[in-house]
C-alpha cells in the first residue's frame, strides 16, 4: 500500500473530493425537512448550496479568485433568501413573513464552507442542530406559546445567572472559609443542575403524554419528588395503577443516578486529577436495574399526567445554590473533623435532601484536593443511595402493595449497585 493510500484509509476526509461529497450530503440532510414541508427550496437547492460553498471555499485556498467567488456566492445566497421571503409573503394567505427557509439556506452555505476548510465536526454540528430546529418547529412554538410572562422573565434572570455572573467570578482555586474552592466551577455546577431541571421540565410538558417511561424518567430529572407524589396519588386512587406507579418511581431513580454520574464525570474530565470513573459502573448498574425492573413490571404506554412546579424561578436557582453551599461547608467541616467517616456521613445525610447538591460538593472537594478519588466516589454513591431511600420512604404513605414493591425493588437495585462497587474494589 502506498503512502497516499494509507493516508486515504487513515483520514478519508483529507481528500478534497471527500469533503465536497460530505458538504453535498449535509446540505441534502438540511433540505430534507424543507422538502417534506413543501417549501420553495428543498433537497436539491440545499444540497447544491452546500456543494457550491464547498467548491468556492476550496478554490479560495487554491487560487487568488476563490475568495471573491466565495463572497459573491454568499451574497447570492442572501439575495435568494430575500426573494424567497418576499415570494412567501405574497403567496401566504395570512400574510406572515417567514424567514426560516432563507436563513436555513445561509446555514447550508456556511456548512459547505466549514467542511471544505476541514472543520468537519463544526460543519456537521451546525447541520444537525439546524435540522433539529427545523424538525422541532411545532414543539418549540408550542412550548414558547405556553410560557407565562413570569416564566419568560425568570428564564431571562436564569440566563443572567448563567452567562453574565460566570465570567465575572474569579478563575482558579480560592480558599473560601477554609475550603479550597473553584468559584467558576462551583457556579457552573449550580447552573448545570438547574439547567437540567429546566430542560426536562420543558420535555415533560411537551412529551409527557407519551407514557410512563417519558413521564417517570424526564420527570425524575426535573423533580423526583413530584414524580413520587404523582405516582403515590395514582396508586392510592386506583389499585390497578400500582404497577406503573412503581415503574415511575424506579425510572425517577434511574434518572437521578444518571444525572449524578454525569456530574461526577463531566466535572472531573480535563483536569489535573483523574476522572471519577469509579462511579460509572455502580451508578450505571443502578440505573439499568431500575429501568429493567420498570420495563418488566409495567406497560410503559400508560399515560400519566405529571404536575411539576415550574423551575423557571430565580428563587429556585438561588435556593439550590444556597443548599449546595451549606452542603459543601458541612461536608468540608465533617471531613476535617472526623476524616473520611465524616465525609461519608455528611454525604449520606445530604443525599436525603439533595443528591445533586451532595454529588457536586463531593466533586468540588475532590477537585480542591481535600479528598481523594476513592472517598469522593463513595460519597457520590452514598448520596445516590440516600436519594433512593427517600423515595422509598415517601412511598410508605401509599397502599400496602405500592409500599412493598417500591421498597423491595429499591433494595434490589441498591444491592445490585453495591455488588458492582464491591466487585470493583475486590478486583
Amino acid at each position: 500500500m502506498t503512502a497516499t493510500g494509507a493516508e486515504i484509509v487513515g483520514d478519508p476526509l483529507s481528500l478534497p473530493v471527500a469533503r465536497l461529497a460530505l458538504a453535498a450530503a449535509l446540505g441534502l440532510f438540511l433540505g430534507l425537512e424543507r422538502e417534506w414541508s413543501e417549501k420553495s427550496a428543498g433537497i436539491r437547492t440545499f444540497s447544491l448550496t452546500s456543494l457550491v460553498a464547498a467548491v468556492f471555499t476550496h478554490l479560495a485556498t487554491e487560487t487568488e479568485v476563490g475568495g471573491a467567488l466565495l463572497a459573491v456566492g454568499g451574497v447570492l445566497v442572501i439575495v435568494q433568501g430575500v426573494l424567497l421571503a418576499v415570494r412567501g409573503l405574497r403567496t401566504d394567505a395570512d400574510g406572515a413573513l417567514s424567514l426560516t427557509t432563507s436563513v436555513s439556506l445561509l446555514a447550508a452555505y456556511g456548512v459547505g464552507a466549514l467542511v471544505a476548510v476541514g472543520a468537519v465536526v463544526e460543519g456537521v454540528t451546525v447541520a444537525v442542530v439546524s435540522a433539529a430546529l427545523l424538525v422541532l418547529k411545532r414543539e418549540l412554538h408550542s412550548f414558547a406559546g405556553d410560557l407565562s410572562r413570569a416564566e419568560l422573565r425568570s428564564m431571562t434572570e436564569f440566563a443572567v445567572l448563567a452567562f453574565v455572573v460566570y465570567p465575572v467570578l474569579p478563575a482558579g482555586q480560592r480558599v473560601v472559609f477554609g475550603v479550597p474552592l473553584e468559584p467558576r466551577v462551583a457556579w457552573l455546577m449550580v447552573v448545570t443542575v438547574a439547567g437540567i431541571g429546566i430542560a426536562n421540565y420543558a420535555l415533560v410538558r411537551t412529551y409527557g403524554g407519551r407514557g410512563i417511561a417519558v413521564t417517570g424518567f424526564l420527570g425524575g430529572l426535573a423533580s423526583s419528588t413530584a414524580v413520587v407524589g404523582t405516582m403515590l396519588d395514582h396508586a392510592t386512587d386506583r389499585a390497578e395503577s400500582v404497577s406503573y406507579a412503581v415503574a415511575g418511581v424506579l425510572l425517577a431513580d434511574a434518572a437521578m443516578a444518571l444525572r449524578n454520574l454525569a456530574i461526577a464525570v463531566a466535572f472531573t474530565v480535563g483536569g489535573d486529577l483523574p476522572v471519577l470513573v469509579g462511579v460509572a459502573a455502580p451508578l450505571g448498574a443502578l440505573a439499568l436495574g431500575a429501568v429493567a425492573v420498570a420495563a418488566a413490571t409495567a406497560d410503559w404506554r400508560t399515560h400519566v399526567d405529571l404536575e411539576i412546579e415550574s423551575p423557571f424561578s430565580l428563587r429556585n436557582a438561588l435556593a439550590f445554590g444556597a443548599a449546595f453551599l451549606v452542603i459543601l461547608a458541612v461536608s468540608s467541616l465533617a471531613q476535617a473533623s472526623f476524616g473520611t467517616a465524616g465525609l461519608y456521613a455528611s454525604a449520606a445525610v445530604s443525599g436525603l435532601v439533595s443528591s445533586a447538591g451532595a454529588t457536586t460538593s463531593a466533586v468540588l472537594l475532590y477537585r480542591g484536593g481535600t479528598v481523594g478519588a476513592d472517598a469522593a466516589t463513595v460519597a457520590v454513591l452514598l448520596a445516590t443511595v440516600s436519594s433512593v431511600a427517600v423515595k422509598a420512604g415517601l412511598a410508605f404513605a401509599g397502599p400496602r402493595a405500592f409500599v412493598r414493591r417500591v421498597a423491595a425493588y429499591s433494595l434490589v437495585i441498591v444491592a445490585g449497585a453495591a455488588a458492582v462497587a464491591l466487585a470493583m474494589t475486590v478486583g
